[in-house]
């Protein structure tokens, strides 16, 4: 058998491979008409697209910052220095306070311009300018407000100080910004251009940063919507059953953040007691004032969300002495709750002098919002200080019977209200006007929109005598009372001890915040700070009141700092806030009755407790605890219940052994939290309007724990069937139609259950995020992250029940703060640094996040050399 000659190999000279190309050349010259048109077609495309990916490279990194080498800012008295480690975080260092402010604001805006250009135009007014009709609803109710207006009168009552840091802050922004077109800005520009928008941004100016804060205190403010949904309630269902579904604050199972204690004139003493009393609720209301309420909801709920808003707004803090440290000495924790965003709502950030002095004060680091000035929550030199939301009811609705255009009622006269005009321009449109309407209670916001306009003169009322035309509702918020809140932050980076401490948290009006406090001398402590209206006996808070009667007003005071619960060096070595109520029920003075309920304050101090000396690593492993406290309560009855065999069964076994914790890989909580969806739809669906159906948090926690013991009780018949079904039955229906749901969602098979797969984290950005063209949604957001958690669990990402399982908030950054050694801390942010989406630093912190883990935490200027990546060198230039 003869062997196969070999073939031959390809020739490697250049003159064969130009050969081989002739030859494809001449077979393409052959072809169809139609199949070569097809292939330069493709040919094309490919170029074309080749060139269009080029371009969004270049129109997306042209924005990047300057990280390394020198650069000229104007204003500047010497050198600043801008040091990044390797996920971008800035340390600064200079001479002079005003030197460190003008580059706060130049990094600031290096990172975050359009994110800060944004809130700008929202805290304004001005959305409208940049988005068209789309955004005139939301900018009316916030013109309506003033916002702007009120921020414009606080600029008078800050102290000289904070209006210098103020100046230099806008100084170095407007540095950044000069010479440099709106696409060297922002690929959010360079996209909004190619709609047509003609924009260069205004100069940036001290009254933007304050009025950042008016958007802090109006996501943070309260108990509003509560205040609206018990009177959607109130037509269908008595008081009552109203206070069923609001309990009273458990106090007995969930100890509040300050134990004991009461005011002795004025003043709050620790070991003192009051003598509290609670008012009643009020009665419920005709239905022409509840649709009136209701329609001015649907209205707040249109204004942007910047830090998010419901019950999943929320933080953990909390502090151990040295003690119970194994340090020796103090460790804070803290981890806001708030809405989740890609950029995220925090920028770390160092602000050092490299000398103290008078002229140069600062030593800080921690967590900043870009467009203010100053460390918001972290440490400096001597102390560490965390944030969680007091949530005082710092807002009323009041009902107004209106005469005419510019005439209401109060006790039997009329007065004049204060009318005053507003142009918005909108984008695309005619500009609009907009007449603004004030009470003595503060501006009406059924007017804020033309759909509000007959709502007032339709409404029925009970009042004896000519009605006018109606009710209007105005809101008293205390956020619209000008006061220096930006005084405390610079205040708080500065002071050194308690008293300092104490002295900047007076100054904190709004948003009222728990603030918690630890030294490097061993001591820790708390105190609540804000501007808290008194009112009038009968008026606590819960529902709107009649504006005609002058005596349903707030006092004209506010409870007097001295009088708020604070507490130094507590016996029992901690301190531990998660929303919970402040104090007793024997307080004198009403700070709200709308408490989150203390499931997860009661769990940290159980581990506190249990732990005995912690570390910082257990700290940072407490932030991350799942457990969730309703699963305990309610398992025992979920598993006393007979199901079928087999495929239903395989789902409650996974009940059996589960230690109630919730990570993202967790089958039975994955059908535990189907299963509580479940159970709140078949429950309170057939009985509540929609817009108060169970989100699924502690309340409803708190709620359904009662009911349980109530098998028979009327919560549980299903007002949609025919039948009356108790509590067995409405478990039963929803362990099985559980299973179903999981088996479709994710598998037959329970063991490959993940709870994760359902409670996905989504991180939009909040303009061309939600622009519905999937290109640019791709390029902004960071979407499809799997974690574990859950509402009114210390690892609290929050999801509402009524829409699903995707993540709605969740903690915004995570920071433990060690005493004995600062450079031994530990922080991380959701996302990253940047705003910019080219950048690596843009969300380069997420996946650690989701992982649970932390960042090395640079303090001393050694550890900040030690870890530098880039360094940037700003220099004086001429202006």
């Amino acid at each position: 058998m003869s062997e196969q000659a070999p073939t031959p190999a390809p020739d490697p000279t250049p003159a064969a491979d130009g050969a081989a190309r002739s030859s494809r050349w001449q077979a393409f010259r052959r072809a169809p008409r139609g199949v070569r048109w097809a292939a330069w077609t493709a040919l094309g495309l490919v170029l074309v697209l080749v060139v269009l990916a080029a371009t969004v490279v270049v129109v997306v990194r042209r924005p990047l910052p300057q990280t390394s080498g020198e650069v000229g800012v104007p204003g500047l008295g010497a050198d600043v220095e801008v040091i990044r480690d390797g996920h971008g975080i800035p340390q600064l260092y200079a001479d002079t306070d005003a030197d460190l402010m003008r580059a706060q604001g130049y990094v600031h805006a290096q990172e975050r311009f359009f994110e800060m250009d944004f809130r700008r135009h929202v805290t304004a007014g001005r959305l409208s300018e940049m988005f068209g009709e789309d955004t005139l609803e939301t900018d009316k109710l916030i013109r309506t407000m003033g916002w702007r207006r009120v921020a414009e009168r606080e600029w008078a009552l800050l102290e000289p100080a904070t209006r210098d840091a103020l100046t230099a802050y806008a100084e170095g922004v407007n540095a950044y910004l000069a010479d440099r077109s709106p696409s060297q800005l922002s690929a959010e520009y360079s996209v909004l251009g190619l709609t047509g928008l003609d924009y260069t941004p205004e100069e940036w100016t001290p009254v933007d940063s304050l009025a950042w804060l008016k958007a802090m205190a109006w996501d943070l403010r309260g108990n509003m919507d509560a205040e609206v949904d018990r009177v959607l309630l109130s037509l269908d269902h008595t008081p009552a059953e109203i206070d069923e579904l609001w309990p009273s604050y458990p106090f007995d199972e969930h100890p509040p953040i300050v134990s004991g204690g009461g005011v002795v004139d004025g003043v709050f003493e620790q070991n003192a007691s009051g003598n509290g009393t609670r008012n009643p609720r009020r009665p419920a209301y005709p239905r022409g004032v509840v649709e009136a309420l209701e329609r001015v909801q649907r209205s707040v709920d249109d204004v942007p969300e910047l830090l998010g808003s419901g019950r999943g707004i929320g933080s953990n803090s909390w502090v151990v002495d040295g003690e119970h440290s194994a340090t020796g000495a103090p460790i804070l924790a803290n981890d806001p709750h708030l809405g989740t965003s890609q950029p995220g709502i925090w920028m770390q950030m160092g602000l050092h002098c490299r000398e103290i002095s008078a002229d140069c004060t600062l030593d800080t680091a921690g967590f900043t919002f870009s467009g203010v000035p100053g460390v918001i929550i972290g440490h400096n030199a001597d102390i560490a200080w965390g944030f969680t939301n007091l949530g005082p009811d710092v807002t009323d609705l009041f009902l107004e019977q209106t005469e005419g255009d510019d005439r209401y009622v109060r006790d039997g006269a009329t007065e004049p209200m204060q009318v005053r005009t507003e142009t918005i321009e909108v984008r695309g449109g005619d500009d609009v006007e907009l007449r603004v309407r004030e009470t003595v209670h503060g501006p009406l916001i059924s007017d804020v929109s033309s759909e509000f306009a007959t709502v007032g003169a339709n409404a029925p009322t009970d009042e004896p005598g000519e009605r006018g035309s109606g009710y209007a509702v105005a809101l008293a918020w205390t956020a619209l009372q000008p006061a220096p809140t930006a005084d405390a932050i610079l205040e708080l980076d500065r002071a050194s001890d308690w008293d300092e401490f104490r002295a900047a948290a007076a100054d904190f009006s709004v948003p009222a915040q728990n603030l918690v406090y630890a030294d490097r001398e061993g001591h820790i402590g708390y105190q609540s700070p804000g501007r808290i209206p008194i009112r009038p006996a009968g008026n606590d808070g819960t529902m709107p009141v009649e504006g005609w009667v002058s005596a349903n007003d707030w006092t004209g005071d506010h409870v007097p700092f001295d009088g708020l619960p604070s507490v130094l060096d507590p016996e029992e070595g901690f301190i531990a806030t998660a929303n919970q109520a402040v104090i007793g029920e024997d307080y004198p003075y009403l700070l709200t009755q709308d408490w989150d309920y203390g499931y997860r304050s009661t769990r940290i101090r159980e581990v506190l407790q249990d732990e005995g000396e912690l570390s910082v690593e257990e700290m940072s492993r407490l932030q991350l605890d799942t457990t969730n406290p309703m699963a305990e309560e309610l398992v025992p009855y979920l598993l006393d219940l007979d199901v079928p065999f087999g495929y239903y069964r395989n789902a409650q076994d996974l009940l059996r052994d589960w230690d109630f914790t919730s990570p993202a890989d967790s089958a039975p909580a994955a059908y535990f939290n189907v299963v509580w969806r479940n159970l709140l739809d078949l429950t309170f669906h057939d009985e509540l309007r929609r817009r108060t159906w169970p989100d699924g948090g502690d309340r409803w926690f708190l709620v359904v724990s009662r009911m349980l013991r109530d098998p028979a009780g009327p919560w549980w018949d299903d007002a949609r069937t025919d039948e009356v079904e108790t509590r067995d039955d409405v478990l039963r229906r929803a362990l099985l139609d559980a299973r179903d749901e999981l088996t479709r969602a994710q598998s037959r098979d329970v063991r490959l259950w993940q709870w994760g797969r359902l409670h996905r984290m989504d991180l939009h950005n909040p303009t061309l995020g939600e622009s519905g063209v999937g290109l640019v949604e791709r390029l902004f957001n960071r979407d499809g992250w799997e974690v574990g958690g859950g509402s009114s669990i210390v690892d609290a990402t929050s999801w509402d029940a009524v829409d699903g399982y995707a993540v709605t908030a969740a903690p915004s950054m995570r920071m433990v703060v060690s005493l004995a050694d600062l450079d031994d801390s530990r922080w991380i942010n959701l996302t990253g640094v940047s705003g910019h989406p080219a950048s690596s630093h843009y969300s380069d912190q997420t996946e650690l996040y989701v992982e649970g883990q932390t960042l090395p935490w640079a303090f001393s200027r050694d550890a900040v050399d030690a870890a530098a990546e880039d360094t940037l060198v700003l220099t004086p230039a001429p202006g």
